[in-house]
C-alpha cells in the first residue's frame, strides 16, 4: 500500500496546525493593537491632565506644580512597572510591596497612635501605601508558579495587615485586609469584566456619597452619623470646596488655591491647603473638566486591566487595590503624596506588563487553565 500523500496537521502550510497557528498569531496581533490603543489613550489622558492644570493656572492663577508632579509620578511609575513587570514578573511586585511597606512605616506621623476610620493628612498616605503594598504582594503571589514564593508573598500580604494594626492605621488595616481577601476570592474567576465593573461602581458610590455629604442632601440622621465619622473639620472643608466649585464650575479657582480661598482652611491651626478629597479638590480648583479627567484616568486604568494578557487574578487584584486607593483618595489626601501616585502607577504597570515568558499569550496555557478571559 502506498502511504498517504495528503497534507496533515504537521505537514504543509495549509494544514490544520498551520491554520491554528495563523489564528493564534492573528489574535495576538489584534490584541497588541488594542493594547497600543489603550496605551495611547492613557498617554493622551495624562497629557490632558497636565495641560488642563496649566490652562486653569493661566486663567485663574495658582500653582500647577503639584498636579504636574502627580502626572509625572503616575507616568514614571506605570512605565517602570511595565518594564520590570515584563522582566521580573514575580520579583518586581515583591520588591514593590516591600518598598511601599517601608515607606508607610517611615512616613511622618505613621506611629502617632490610633487613627480615625477616614484618613486625614499623612494618615491617608500611610493607608494608601499599605493598600498598594498588599496589592503588589498579592499580584506577585498569583504570578509565582512555585508554591514556596507564592506562600511567602501571601504571608507578606497578611503581615502588611499586622503592620497596619501596629501602626494604629485602622484604614490601612481594613484596606490591606480587604485587598488580600479580594485577591483570594478571585482565584477561580474567569470573566473579569463584571468584577471590574463592580469595582468602578464602588468608587462611583463612594464619590457620590462624598458629594452628597458636602451638599447636605443626605437624611439628617445619616448625615450626622457620617460627619461624626469623618470629623467636623473635614466636613467643613468639603462644604468650602463645593462652594468654590459652584462659583467657578468650568475652570475652578485655580490649582493650589483652595487653601487661600477656603475660610475653614485659613482658620485652621495647621492648614495644609487641601480639602482632603481628590474629586472635590479637582472640582474646586480645576472645575468639572478636572473631575472628568480624574475619573477618565481611573476608568482607563480599569480598562487596561481588562485588556491585559496577564492572568485574571492578577488583573482583578490590582483593580481591587486601585479601587481601594480611589476610595481613600475620595475621603482623604492620599493623592497629594508623590510616593502614592508613583506606587499606583507602578502597580498598574506591573499588572498590565507583557512578561517575556509569554504568560497569557494565545496558544499558551497559563497556570489557571488557559488565557485569561476578558
Amino acid at each position: 500500500m502506498r502511504p498517504a500523500t495528503g497534507g496533515g496537521p504537521s505537514q504543509g502550510g495549509d494544514g490544520v496546525g498551520s491554520t491554528g497557528t495563523r489564528s493564534a498569531a492573528g489574535a495576538a496581533d489584534t490584541e497588541d493593537e488594542r493594547r497600543n490603543v489603550s496605551d495611547a489613550t492613557g498617554a493622551l489622558l495624562l497629557g490632558a491632565c497636565a495641560a488642563w492644570a496649566l490652562i486653569t493656572a493661566a486663567a485663574r492663577g495658582g500653582r500647577p506644580e503639584g498636579v504636574l508632579l502627580a502626572v509625572l509620578a503616575v507616568t514614571a511609575g506605570f512605565a517602570s512597572g511595565r518594564i520590570f513587570g515584563a522582566l521580573l514578573p514575580v520579583a518586581a511586585p515583591a520588591a514593590g510591596a516591600v518598598t511601599c511597606l517601608g515607606l508607610a512605616v517611615a512616613a511622618p506621623h505613621a506611629t502617632a497612635g490610633s487613627q480615625s476610620l477616614a484618613p486625614l493628612g499623612h494618615t491617608g498616605a500611610v493607608a494608601a501605601l499599605l493598600t498598594l503594598s498588599s496589592g503588589a504582594a498579592c499580584c506577585g503571589a498569583w504570578a509565582a508558579r512555585a508554591s514556596a514564593p507564592r506562600l511567602a508573598l501571601r504571608v507578606l500580604a497578611a503581615g502588611i495587615a499586622v503592620v497596619a494594626a501596629a501602626l494604629g492605621s485602622t484604614t490601612g488595616l481594613v484596606a490591606s485586609t480587604g485587598v488580600l481577601l479580594c485577591s483570594l476570592a478571585v482565584g477561580r474567576t474567569r470573566r473579569r469584566a463584571p468584577a471590574l465593573a463592580a469595582l468602578a461602581l464602588v468608587a462611583t458610590v463612594v464619590t457620590g456619597a462624598t458629594w452628597a455629604i458636602s451638599a447636605n442632601v443626605l437624611p439628617g440622621g445619616l448625615d450626622t452619623f457620617l460627619e461624626g465619622q469623618l470629623g467636623r473639620h473635614r466636613a467643613l472643608l468639603w462644604h468650602d470646596a463645593l462652594a468654590l466649585a459652584r462659583q467657578e464650575p468650568a475652570l475652578g479657582a485655580g490649582p493650589g488655591r483652595f487653601g487661600e480661598l477656603s475660610p475653614t482652611a485659613t482658620q485652621s491651626l495647621l492648614p495644609d491647603g487641601k480639602p482632603h478629597s481628590a474629586p472635590l479638590q479637582q472640582a474646586s480648583e480645576q472645575g468639572l473638566i478636572g473631575v472628568a479627567l480624574l475619573a477618565a484616568v481611573f476608568c482607563w486604568l480599569l480598562y487596561a486591566l481588562w485588556r491585559t494578557w496577564r492572568a485574571t487574578p492578577i488583573a482583578l487584584t490590582a483593580g481591587a487595590a486601585l479601587t481601594v486607593l480611589a476610595v481613600i483618595a475620595s475621603v482623604g489626601n492620599a493623592l497629594s503624596f508623590t510616593t502614592v501616585t508613583a506606587g499606583a502607577g507602578l502597580l498598574a504597570g506591573i499588572a498590565t506588563a507583557h512578561p517575556l515568558n509569554g504568560e497569557g499569550r494565545p496558544g499558551r496555557e497559563s497556570e489557571w487553565g488557559g488565557p485569561p478571559q476578558p
